[in-house]
């Protein structure tokens, strides 16, 4: 059996679901799971679909140019078709921060993460010994000012030769440029140390601390080129108080930043997002 997503976004209309499922099921396919979603503000429709063919690689492109003809076109669909059985190609930027680049590697020795890792990128040498440990090709890039054109040209040009398809930013602490993100449109997830926009800067929970919150959080979002204001992901938040101090804080952020940042990974592997409006459904 061959196993392929599809994700489909299109406006709403009367019998999406009811066309769809019947193209397949004319395709002698099987419709294995379905999840849709209307935003009734915005009259749209989204829908995440799993389903199962008894064929060749030939007859599922067939099938491709069919639903495209016969289907989007009449719908008016903007879609994607994915076959799960193919693992996408993660490229990891890192700075000096080891939490999430341990966590992110320790699931995918685990066999959390169905994907490949060809490649990681900082600049900085820090993460040089993590990177050897796991077996994963590491490339110092530093950046500066004056060099960070250089430096994202040549880091482009390491993406491109490990046919890189998704980029993570795990704590790298360098803004992209607006041509380098135009690049990988939706495809750099980026962890920031707090529920967007809140206590912005370089020491978010000494802010947080002084402010005497009671609770923090982390948030994981696709890279645009307005900085930190990209389509969200995932988001989670863990309960403090004042018994507990800015360690106390770091440390608790620093857990969920790796829980958040996993998860978003995850919902991006496994198809499960989709970008409409500078915001996400996110099927579950």
């Amino acid at each position: 059996m061959k196993t392929i997503i599809l994700l489909i976004h299109c406006p709403d209309q009367q019998g999406i679901i009811a066309k769809v499922t019947n193209f397949i099921a004319e395709n002698k396919g099987n419709t294995v799971y379905l999840e849709q979603h209307v935003d009734t503000d915005e009259s749209a429709f989204f829908m995440r679909l799993e389903c199962e063919f008894d064929k060749n690689a030939h007859a599922i492109d067939l099938f491709e140019t069919r639903f495209a003809n016969e289907i989007a076109a009449e719908l008016k669909m903007e879609w994607q078709l994915f076959d799960p059985a193919v693992k996408p190609k993660m490229g990891i930027f890192v700075s000096k921060y080891s939490h999430c680049l341990y966590d992110i590697l320790g699931r995918h020795a685990a066999g959390e993460l169905g994907v490949e890792i060809p490649v990681i990128i900082s600049n900085h040498t820090d993460m040089e010994t993590v990177a050897k440990n796991f077996n994963i090709p590491f490339k110092h890039i530093p950046v500066t000012k004056a060099t960070k054109t250089s430096a994202e040209a040549e880091q482009t040009a390491i993406l491109n030769a490990y046919k890189i398809d998704f980029v993570v930013l795990a704590r790298y602490m360098q803004i992209l440029s607006a041509d380098f993100v135009d690049q990988f449109t939706h495809r750099i997830i980026n962890i920031h140390h707090s529920f967007l926009p809140a206590f912005p800067g370089a020491k978010p929970y000494h802010s947080a601390h002084k402010r005497g919150v009671k609770i923090i959080g982390a948030t994981s979002h696709y890279v645009t080129s307005d900085l930190d204001e990209g389509p969200i992901i995932e988001q989670e938040v863990v309960n403090v108080s004042h018994t507990h101090s800015i360690q106390d804080f770091i440390a608790k952020g620093r857990d969920v930043e790796k829980i958040v940042l996993s998860r978003a990974i995850k919902h991006h592997i496994d198809r499960k997002v989709l970008v409409y409006n500078n915001k996400t459904v996110v099927f579950d």
